[in-house]
C-alpha cells in the first residue's frame, strides 16, 4: 500500500507518485516565514506540518530535498524597518535568528535550503523579463510590472486551478498591488513594484525601475532556481491557496519552462487553520501566542509539537492552554513505557522485529493521518506496559521494540525528555524519604512524598533505587 495525499490541485486524494521516477530526489518546497515578527502558534502548526511530511517521506525510503524561503522583503517587512527607523537586515536577520531558534525548539529539520529573497533578485528579475518577452507581463507608466490574466487565459492557461473564481465579474486590466488581497479577487497583480517614497533606501535596479519584486514571484523564482521548473511537493497555509499559490503557477506555468505535459508542482498540500479558544487568534482577544509566549509560562518546545501533531493537518485545530495539560500528560506515558522498556531491555541487542512500525505506516499512508498514528502508539504503549508488568518481555524482544519506537519517532519527532536535575530541596526530601522508610516510619515518609509532589515532583521506585521526576 503506498501513500496518499489530498491534492489541492486535484481537490482529491491521490497516490503519491515522485514526479521524476523512482530513486529520484523528492522536491519539496515549504512557504516560509516573513520575517519582521516572531512566528506564531497558527504558523507553527504549517512549519510542522512541513517537517512531519519531510520526515514521512524520508521514513518511506525517498531521499527529500527541502526547500524553505525566508521572505525578507515585502509590504510589512517595509514598514517595520520605516518604523524602527533600521537597515532591512537589521530588521529581517534578528527575526530570522529568533525563527531558527524557534524551529531547533520544536525539534524540526532544518531545510536543505533557505534562500532569502533579497539574494535572488536577478532571478526574480530573469523571470518576469520572460513574462515580458512571452506577452503575459507588462509595465505601467510608473516602472511597475503586472501579470495579466487576460492575457494568460487567453494564451490557454487556466487561472483557478486550485480555487474556483467568478470571471464574469472580473474586469480586464484591473490592477492589486498589494501583496495580499482579498479572495476571489480575479486581478492582475504585481511582478515588480517601482519605487516610491515610502520604501526609502530599499529598491534595487531592474530593467524597467528601480524597485523591489512582488511576493508572489520570490517563491516561483527560488523554488524553479533550487528544485527545477516541476517538483513534487508545494505546502503552506490554507490562507495561502489564493492569491498566492494561485498567482505562483500562473506566472511559473505561465514562464513556459515546464516539460511538456508537466505542471509546475505535481502536488498542493495545505494545512487548516489554527483556532484559540475556539477563535480566531487576535492581539486584541488576548490569544495571540507566539511559541515564546508559550515557553514562558513553562510550557516546552516538545509539549507544543505533541500538541500541534495531534489532528489531521486538514481539520481545523482548537489550542487551548488547557490541552497543554494533556499534552503532558501523554508524553510522560510514553517517557515512562520507554524507560520500563530500557530497564528490561539492559544492554541485550534486539531479538525478533516489531509490528509497530508497520502499523503506524499504514494509517500515515491515509493522508499523513496522524491522529490515527498516535492511536497505534498508545495502543503499542499500553501492550508493552503490560507485557513489562506480566514479565512476558524478554529482554531481546525490548530491544527490538526500543528500535521500533526509534523508527517511529523518527516521524513524530518528539526525541527525549529533557533531563532536568532536581533542586536540592527535593533532593534532600527524597533523602529525608528513604531515611523514614528505613525507621519504617511510614507516616512520616508518605508525609514527605506528599511535600514533594507538592513541590513538582514524582518518586519512581526503580531497579536502581528510587528517583525524581517532573510531575
Amino acid at each position: 500500500m503506498g501513500l496518499k495525499l489530498f491534492n489541492t490541485l486535484s481537490r482529491s486524494l491521490q497516490e503519491f507518485v515522485p514526479l521524476h521516477g523512482p530513486g529520484k530526489p523528492v522536491g519539496l518546497y515549504c512557504c516560509g516565514p516573513t520575517v519582521y515578527d516572531y512566528a506564531h502558534i497558527g504558523n507553527w502548526r504549517t512549519f510542522v506540518l512541513g517537517d512531519l511530511v519531510r520526515r514521512y517521506l524520508e521514513f518511506k525510503g525517498y531521499t527529500v530535498t527541502h526547500v524553505m524561503n525566508i521572505t525578507d522583503v515585502d509590504d510589512k517587512i517595509i514598514q517595520r524597518v520605516r518604523e524602527h527607523n533600521g537597515d532591512l537586515r537589521g530588521v529581517t536577520g534578528t527575526y530570522e535568528t529568533y525563527f531558527f531558534e524557534d524551529l531547533k525548539a520544536l525539534n524540526c529539520r532544518v531545510p536543505h535550503h533557505t534562500p532569502r529573497a533579497t539574494e535572488h533578485i536577478p532571478a526574480i528579475i530573469a523571470l518576469i523579463d520572460r513574462l515580458m518577452h512571452r506577452g503575459l507581463a507588462y509595465r505601467t507608466p510608473d516602472g511597475s510590472v503586472y501579470f495579466s490574466i487576460e492575457k494568460y487565459r487567453a494564451s490557454g492557461g487556466q487561472y483557478g486551478s486550485l480555487v474556483k473564481l467568478n470571471f464574469d465579474q472580473m474586469r480586464p486590466g484591473e490592477r492589486v498591488a498589494n501583496d495580499e488581497y482579498e479572495k476571489e479577487t480575479a486581478a492582475d497583480f504585481a511582478l515588480w513594484k517601482a519605487r516610491v517614497p515610502e520604501d526609502g533606501h530599499l529598491f534595487w535596479p531592474s530593467p524597467w525601475s528601480e524597485g523591489r519584486p512582488g511576493w508572489h514571484i520570490e517563491c516561483s523564482a527560488m523554488s524553479m532556481e533550487l528544485l527545477g521548473p516541476s517538483f513534487d511537493l508545494h505546502l503552506g497555509g490554507e490562507d495561502l491557496v489564493f492569491p498566492h499559490h494561485e498567482d505562483e503557477i500562473a506566472q511559473s506555468e505561465g514562464a513556459g519552462l515546464q516539460a511538456p505535459g508537466e505542471r509546475f508542482v505535481k502536488y498542493w498540500l495545505h494545512g487548516a487553520h489554527l483556532l484559540v479558544n475556539g477563535k480566531k487568534m487576535s492581539k486584541s482577544l488576548g490569544n495571540f501566542y507566539t511559541l515564546r509566549d508559550l515557553q514562558a509560562k513553562g510550557i516546552s518546545g516538545r509539549e507544543i509539537r505533541w500538541l500541534l501533531l495531534q489532528a489531521h493537518y486538514r481539520e481545523t485545530f482548537n489550542f487551548t492552554l488547557e490541552g497543554m495539560q494533556g499534552a503532558r500528560a501523554s508524553l510522560l506515558r510514553i517517557d515512562e513505557c520507554l524507560e520500563k522498556l530500557r530497564n528490561q531491555a539492559g544492554q541485550t541487542e534486539p531479538e525478533g522485529a516489531s509490528d509497530l512500525p508497520t502499523r503506524f505506516a499504514e494509517v500515515l499512508d491515509e493522508d499523513l493521518n496522524v491522529s490515527g498514528g498516535w492511536g497505534e502508539v498508545f495502543d503499542w504503549v499500553r501492550d508493552m506496559n503490560r507485557r513489562v508488568a506480566e514479565g512476558s518481555l524478554a529482554p531481546g524482544h525490548a530491544a527490538a521494540e526500543l528500535s521500533a519506537w526509534e523508527k517511529v519517532d523518527a516521524v513524530l519527532g518528539l526525541g527525549s525528555a529533557a533531563e532536568v536535575e532536581p533542586p536540592e530541596k527535593a533532593r534532600e526530601l527524597l533523602k529525608a524519604r528513604q531515611a523514614a522508610r528505613q525507621a519504617k516510619d511510614f507516616k512520616r515518609a508518605d508525609a514527605l512524598r506528599e511535600e514533594l509532589k507538592a513541590e513538582g515532583w514524582l518518586i519512581e521506585d526503580t531497579p536502581k533505587g528510587p528517583k525524581l521526576k517532573r510531575r
